[in-house]
């Protein structure tokens, strides 16, 4: 995701934890003592349910809920692109983090997304093979299933396998992403012929079937993760990507990817980012994602503040200006962590929140702030080089994030994406599935840390986020929204945590955007609002986008041993959440 202000990363947040099946209903809060899904596909949520009544795990689950949301709910999410899984491991007590990011195709240089010196237009760049990274969502399955699954793919992708050949009714959602993307899908034959009738979107109540994903799961369930990155599938993406199939005398550019960089790819098993706050252990998605580390850097500004004991305009008020100061620090410091040696440990140090929370004006919104210096709060000062102020870049907004647990308390926290709503607009011919754009979450211009090199991962938003209390899963929390993830996990926690709100109050309160800007992005209708009015004596501004701020799903493990899975109630059409209770 990259450059400024687009924002609404389609993350589906799906909570699951087992037994009997239920009849699935629109309902976004549920309570039980056995198993809950809340997602905003159905299909998915049954998929994973089928899986969690065979005897699969959290992990199992997700992978087939994941496989079913790239059938369902294609804009945001699929083969074609990539993403972070974090992982709760109720036997070892341990979090671990599977980084499955797209990468950039060994032909890549900083100079990928310039012509003349000048940034090429944001919008051609997306719609393009050269916006396409080479995908790892498959690779990341593997490892999640080879690692810590009890399921082969066989097993995991059968459901989503019936869905693509069934089909699925559209809803007036998928309707109208489809009509937004209706230019863009137009430029291609393959998606045309998908997702578009006579060149129009698919209309609400229409049965769409996808025979050629079915086709692509099934050579994955037969041979594996090498069906997608060996082989036939291979040579179908890089053709896509090279010789992309235009439509209509169309003419897009084309990318650079050879069958090396889909055979080459690997993911990364990494460490999460470990913060505190207010008694809880916060486990979070460390870099290429900045994600982890700036929701934990404006946590620990906040911590400095009683933010229980004040009016609510004051408290919202630091929570604004907290996460001003941790954007400042995440636009210049982080990035591909094998490209670029971040701070990570001075930002995450609570003597640099100290630090950055003297700059906060308690009666007073900042216009914008400079970063700070983390390399003072951490043992290598080795790097004397200071980055220079310079615009946030935009960073799209449509991204899918679901969080599920399993009778065991394995707990999965999963954020995954093709970029844009639509990704590139490319389908694979004869495999159904849409590319990514994640190209485009570099800054096209530098230099800057996260500027554009072979085989570099973008610069992530995402935050997958699993709280702990006394060393057991306390909640989960996630959304979609491109670079409004971050401050839509962040204030969903502050929420939680420090107004007390139920976590379904939390996440249906109006959301407040903060990256350092000049005014704060809001929801629609915000801006009149007592509350608005009442932050904007502190001189907050604002900016209104035409869409909803993020669409977040989150369980919580209660202490009586009951669990609530909690989804939108108002957002993106309401999500479904359910809890069973446990067989006997």
């Amino acid at each position: 995701m990259s450059r400024s202000t687009t924002a609404l990363t389609c993350t589906l947040t799906l909570s699951i934890i087992l037994h009997a099946p239920l009849a699935l209903a629109k309902t976004p809060v549920a309570t039980g003592s056995g198993g809950a899904v809340a997602t905003i596909s159905e299909k998915a949520s049954q998929s994973a349910l089928a899986i969690l009544n065979k005897g699969g795990n959290a992990v199992d689950a997700a992978v087939a809920a994941a496989a079913t949301l790239g059938v369902t709910d294609p804009f945001s999410c699929g083969i074609g692109g990539g993403g972070f899984m974090v992982i709760y491991l109720a036997k070892d007590k341990r979090v671990i983090t599977i980084d499955h990011r797209e990468t950039a195709p060994s032909s890549f240089t900083p100079a990928v997304f310039l012509e003349a010196g000048k940034e090429i237009d944001f919008e051609k760049a997306v719609a393009s093979g050269a916006a396409v990274g080479v995908p790892g969502t498959v690779r990341g399955w593997h490892e999640a299933l080879e690692r810590y699954g009890t399921m082969n793919f066989k097993q995991v992708l059968a459901p989503a396998i019936d869905v693509a050949n069934k089909g699925f009714t559209v809803s007036e959602t998928f309707s109208h992403l489809t009509r937004e993307n209706e230019r863009k899908f137009q430029q291609f034959g393959s998606t045309s012929a998908l997702y578009l009738r006579n060149g129009k979107a698919v209309t609400a109540g229409t049965l769409l079937r996808n025979p050629d994903m079915a086709k692509a799961y099934r050579e994955i369930a037969a041979k594996g993760q090498r069906a997608f990155y060996e082989g036939p599938m291979a040579r179908a993406i890089v053709d896509a990507v090279n010789q992309p199939p235009v439509a209509n005398g169309a003419s897009v550019r084309p990318g650079k990817m050879t069958l090396a960089d889909l055979t080459n790819y690997e993911a990364r098993i990494r460490q999460p980012v470990v913060s505190t706050y207010r008694g809880y252990e916060l486990y979070g998605m460390p870099l290429p994602s900045s994600g982890g580390v700036t929701v934990a850097e404006a946590l620990n500004i906040l911590e400095g503040y009683d933010l229980k004991s004040m009016p609510r305009a004051n408290a919202e008020h630091l929570y604004l200006e907290a996460s001003r100061l941790a954007f400042a620090d995440r636009n210049a410091y982080l990035a591909d962590p094998e490209y670029v040696d971040a701070p990570v440990a001075g930002l995450l140090s609570k003597e640099f929140a100290a630090e950055r929370r003297k700059q906060i004006d308690l009666k007073r919104a900042a216009a914008d702030v400079s970063a700070g210096d983390p390399y003072l709060y951490q043992q290598d000062q080795s790097i004397p080089l200071r980055p220079q102020p310079r615009p946030m870049q935009r960073e799209n907004a449509h991204t899918t994030h679901f969080t599920v647990s399993d009778k065991d308390g394995n707990v999965v926290s999963y954020t995954f994406t093709i970029e844009s709503w639509g990704g590139s607009g490319i389908v694979v011919p004869g495999y159904g599935f849409l590319l990514n754009n994640e190209m485009t979450d570099f800054d096209f211009s530098g230099p800057r840390p996260n500027v554009p090199e072979a085989g570099k991962r973008p610069r992530s938003s995402m935050a997958p986020t699993i709280a702990l209390k006394n060393g057991k899963p306390a909640f989960t929390i996630g959304s979609p929204g491109g670079s409004t993830i971050i401050t839509t996990v962040l204030q969903t926690i502050v929420n939680h945590v420090d107004f007390g709100m139920p976590m379904d109050a939390a996440i249906n309160a109006p959301r407040l955007s903060e990256r350092n800007g000049a005014t704060t992005s809001v929801e629609p209708g915000f801006a009149g609002s007592a509350q608005a009015q009442a932050l904007a004596g502190f001189g907050h501004k604002w900016e209104e986008p035409a869409e909803e701020i993020g669409a977040a799903n989150a369980i919580v493990f209660n202490p009586d041993g009951t669990v609530t899975a909690v989804s939108e109630g108002k957002r993106h059409g309401v999500g479904t959440a359910l809890v069973q209770k446990r067989a006997h």
